[in-house]
């Protein structure tokens, strides 16, 4: 009973003056509860956001002496395939935004993009990608999944870290395979000059959709050991999907609808004497609670100056992450 809360706060400006408005007596009352057994502190320009991590975390996904992967090196992608141990990586179709000063990036999912022009750029690129040894193959408009060896070792930034943001900062590249860096870069490059001059450009054009003039690479890597996988957390994405927009309206209404469903229930869990794990994550940082485990001697101490002094409210603990 695990559930993980992606951007349960932000650093946006406007989302940490929303906090205070925030009304969450639930989340209040379960995190009184409950007691805190892990932090991990980072911040707002790591290539790994703090639910990636998290999320690794929980499923075991480790390197093979035990260690967490290194940041931008979580191999998702390799994840997800039959043969782990082959480097892999997520390719996105996007919308690179050229602006005076920086070119921010525009996702799929935030392009209307439907299988008829995702598919016509995909087998454009695909032999571009086959001639450099990298095998893609269509699973998505939003999801292209390439395999090849120059992926191996290839720090990326996740999406959640790069949407609506200046690409600059982000892009691919590692010091164990800068060939590998490289060879992304250009075929990059390549993309966005074949895409420009492909039919579905036009189309999108004529339909006043943005262009697609780009993909972004994430997930890269491959697993080094056999996994054994734990179970998935849940996983509400209302916040994200919010967040990732900068609609911090919709966000705190987001929080809202959570206290009232999952929170709810986890809280209910948690009075029965159930067994549950809360983890909420920032842009910096993340933070889990337990009722599982007994509380140490500091958690004890802690506990009794909140009877004394009060239960802080919820946001309180969200203005940390």
């Amino acid at each position: 009973m695990h559930l993980l809360v992606p951007f349960a706060s932000a650093s946006d400006p406007a989302c940490r003056a929303a906090l205070p408005g925030l009304q969450l007596p639930r989340l209040t009352t379960l995190l009184a509860a409950l007691v805190p057994v892990y932090t991990d502190e980072g911040d707002d320009h790591s290539l790994s956001p703090p639910h990636e991590r998290a999320l690794a975390q929980a499923i075991g996904l480790v390197r093979a002496d035990g260690c967490p992967f290194g940041d931008g090196l979580i191999p998702w992608a390799a994840l997800e395939d039959v043969q782990p141990d082959t480097p892999q990586a997520w390719f996105t179709p996007c919308h690179f935004q050229v602006g005076m000063e920086q070119v921010t990036l525009l996702p799929a999912d935030q392009l209307e993009l439907g299988d008829e022009h995702a598919r016509a750029l995909f087998d454009a690129l695909a032999p571009y990608c086959t001639e450099d040894g990298i095998t893609l193959t269509y699973v998505s408009a939003s999801r292209w999944h390439a395999r090849g060896e120059p992926l191996r070792g290839i720090a990326c930034a996740s999406l959640d870290r790069v949407a609506g943001r200046s690409v600059e900062a982000w892009m691919a590249g590692s010091s164990a395979n800068p060939a590998g860096g490289q060879l992304l870069k250009r075929l990059q490059s390549e993309a966005q000059m074949l895409f420009y001059t492909h039919a579905a450009h036009d189309a999108r054009e004529a339909a006043r959709q943005h262009a697609v003039n780009g993909f972004w690479v994430s997930g890269a890597g491959a697993l080094d050991h056999p996994l054994t996988r734990q179970p998935r957390p849940t996983q509400p994405d209302g916040l994200r999907r919010a967040a990732l927009q900068a609609d911090w309206n919709a966000w705190q209404q987001a929080w809202a609808e959570l206290d009232a469903g999952e929170i709810a229930q986890w809280l209910a869990r948690a009075r029965r004497g159930e067994p549950v794990t809360l983890t909420l994550c920032g842009e910096r940082t993340a933070r889990r609670w337990t009722n599982a485990a007994p509380p140490s001697a500091g958690a004890r101490i802690g506990r009794q100056f909140k009877k004394l002094l009060g239960t802080p409210p919820a946001w309180k603990t969200l203005e940390t992450l």
